[in-house]
C-alpha cells in the first residue's frame, strides 16, 4: 500500500468501524480486517502489524467504556494484564521463527466445542457464579496461555479469554466481555510493539482503521452494557462459528 492507494482509505475506515464493533461484543473482527489488508496488497507480516495497530485503538475503546460503566475490577486484573503482556510479547517473538500452521486444525474444533456449549447452556453467563480458582492463579495462567496464543497465532481469543472467565471465575457473560476486552488490548498492544520494532506495521492505514475502532467498539460496548448476556449470545455463538469455518477453510480447502 502506497500513496496510489489512498483511495482505500474510507474502505479502511468503514472496515475498522465493523471489526471494532463485532470486537467490543463477542471477538473476530479480524475476519473483516486481516483479508481486507492482505487484498490491499499488504505482505503478511505487515498485514499482521497493521492488524495489530488498528486492533489496539478497538480493543482500549471498548475497555475503557466497560471500565467507566463499572463492569472491570482494576485492581483484580493486575496480575493479568503483566502476564497476558509477558504471554504476548513472547508469543509475537515466536511467529517469526515457528508458522503457527498447524493451530488451524486443532483450534476450530475448541471454538466449535465452544459454540455448542453456549448454544445449550442459554442460562449460562447470566449470573455471577462460585469461582473454581483463586483470581490470582487465574490471571497467572490464563494470561500467559492466551497472552501467547494471541501474539502467536489470534483467531478466537476473545472467545477463549470469555469462557475462562464465565466457566472459572464465574463472571456473568457481560462482565467476562469487558475483562476480555482490556486483555485483548492487552496482547494486542505487546505484540504490535514487536511487530513496530521490526517496521512490520503500515502507520496510515492502521491508524486510519484505529479511528473506526474507536467509534465502532464504543457503539458496540454501550449496546452490550445497555441489553446484556442475551444480546451478545447469539453474535458470540456466530463468531466462533464463523472463526472456525475460515480455519478450516484456510486449511482444508485451499489448494
Amino acid at each position: 500500500m502506497n500513496a496510489e492507494s489512498l483511495w482505500a482509505l474510507p474502505l479502511l475506515f468503514v472496515v475498522g468501524a465493523a471489526a471494532g464493533w463485532m470486537d467490543s461484543i463477542a471477538g473476530g473482527g479480524g475476519l473483516i480486517t486481516l483479508p481486507v489488508l492482505l487484498n490491499l496488497g499488504l505482505p503478511p507480516a505487515d498485514a499482521l502489524g497493521t492488524n495489530k495497530l488498528q486492533a489496539v485503538f478497538g480493543s482500549g475503546s471498548a475497555a475503557w467504556h466497560y471500565g467507566q460503566a463499572g463492569l472491570i475490577n482494576l485492581r483484580g486484573t493486575t496480575v493479568g494484564v503483566v502476564f497476558t503482556a509477558v504471554g504476548a510479547f513472547a508469543g509475537a517473538l515466536v511467529v517469526e521463527r515457528i508458522h503457527p500452521d498447524f493451530l488451524r486444525t486443532i483450534i476450530p474444533f475448541l471454538l466449535i466445542s465452544i459454540a455448542v456449549y453456549v448454544l445449550f447452556r442459554p442460562q449460562l453467563g447470566d449470573a455471577d457464579a462460585r469461582p473454581r480458582l483463586a483470581p490470582g492463579v487465574f490471571h497467572l495462567f490464563f494470561g500467559l496461555a492466551l497472552g501467547f496464543y494471541d501474539g502467536f497465532f489470534g483467531p478466537g481469543t476473545g472467545s477463549f479469554w470469555a469462557m475462562a472467565y464465565v466457566l472459572v471465575l464465574g463472571f456473568k457473560l457481560t462482565k467476562a466481555t469487558a475483562h476480555t476486552k482490556l486483555m485483548n488490548f492487552t496482547s494486542n498492544a505487546a505484540s504490535l510493539a514487536v511487530f513496530l520494532s521490526g517496521g512490520k506495521a503500515h502507520l496510515l492505514a492502521g491508524l486510519t482503521m484505529g479511528v473506526g475502532q474507536l467509534i465502532g467498539a464504543r457503539i458496540g460496548a454501550k449496546m452490550v452494557i445497555r441489553r446484556g448476556a442475551r444480546f451478545i449470545r447469539p453474535i458470540f455463538v456466530a463468531v466462533a462459528v464463523a472463526i472456525s469455518a475460515r480455519l478450516v477453510w484456510q486449511n482444508f480447502a485451499r489448494p
